[in-house]
């Protein structure tokens, strides 16, 4: 074969190649993407369109019904802060707004403590050589595996003992110091050659400002992954929040929703429109951390 054949050969197999992958990664992001829209459009549809038996892939009329009942069922003082043993109230607004204040209070506070703690947890455990560092780590990879339904008692019983029960900051304080976290920026942090640790020591910059200064740009994309995925778990832990949470004004969002449905019957409009205003937040979260997601470290900074 001649090499003007192999060269057409081997052009022609990368196109069918390219082809393959387009329509394959095409198909997965279609199927991924599908639960979205469907959510979305439902929110903008009538009842009898959502409950038709044949699917209406695209609402006829766009209606805002369902917001508006979301938006009117209920209401709430928009936050509440307690200072030096006053109160101040904000005014009062639609139950769901102060529901998505709450979820997303909850969420970005959970993101910003687990994100500094994991990150100075994983560089002391990837870079500090002390006794028991091994057995530190060893329960930190255990921990990954014990399900949270199991010191679920321990932690409400620890939440009431600290007067925080039925607060978000009983939400909140059980998820920093996720173990998944630290395992992930010690990962990270572990690929940081240590030469320039000791050259930070050797210019005399302390411990703290080794870690903010050098250490904690190179681990940013291990930070921005663990970011979104505290966000995510924040925002789905439906079986925490239940369980620490009680009064009204203190629901998060997927909670508020879930105390509007009827006993014996769903409203799958209010569903969605609960659904599409609460995937906001994360779709931001996303787009403002993707770039670090996906992102991979730099190895090699300092050349031997």
């Amino acid at each position: 074969m001649s090499k003007s054949n192999r060269l057409d050969t081997n052009q022609a197999k990368s196109k069918a190649y390219y082809i393959f992958s387009f329509v394959v990664v095409f198909i997965l992001a279609f199927l991924f993407a599908f639960p979205l829209y469907w959510i979305i459009t439902g929110s903008f549809k009538t009842k009898q369109e959502i409950m038709s038996t044949t699917p209406v892939w695209f609402p006829s009329v766009f209606t805002g019904a369902n917001f508006e009942k979301l938006m009117s069922s209920r209401s709430a003082p928009l936050f509440d802060l307690k200072l030096f043993g006053y109160v101040i109230t904000g005014p009062t607004v639609p139950a769901a707004l102060r529901w998505l204040v709450n979820t997303v209070f909850m969420s970005v506070t959970s993101m910003l403590l687990t994100c500094l703690t994991a990150a100075m947890a994983g560089y002391v455990l990837a870079k500090k050589r002390f006794w028991g560092r091994g057995i530190i780590f060893s329960l930190i990879v255990c921990a990954m595996a014990l399900p949270k339904q199991v010191i679920l008692i321990p932690l409400l019983r620890e939440m009431s003992a600290l007067k925080m029960y039925d607060t978000i900051w009983a939400v909140i304080f059980p998820i920093v110091g996720w173990p998944f976290g630290v395992f992930l920026l010690k990962q990270f942090a572990e690929g940081i050659p240590t030469e320039m640790v000791e050259a930070c020591r050797i210019d005399g910059a302390s411990e703290w400002r080794t870690f903010t200064d050098v250490m904690f740009p190179m681990i940013k994309p291990g930070v921005g992954a663990c970011a979104i995925f505290t966000f995510i778990n924040s925002w789905n832990d439906y079986f925490m929040q239940l369980i620490m949470l009680t009064s009204s004004k203190n629901l998060t969002i997927s909670l508020g929703i879930a105390t509007m449905q009827a006993e014996n019957s769903t409203d799958f409009g209010l569903l969605m429109a609960g659904s599409a205003l609460a995937s906001v937040p994360i779709i931001i979260v996303f787009l403002i951390f993707q770039k670090y997601f996906t992102k991979g470290i730099t190895m090699g900074a300092v050349k031997g």
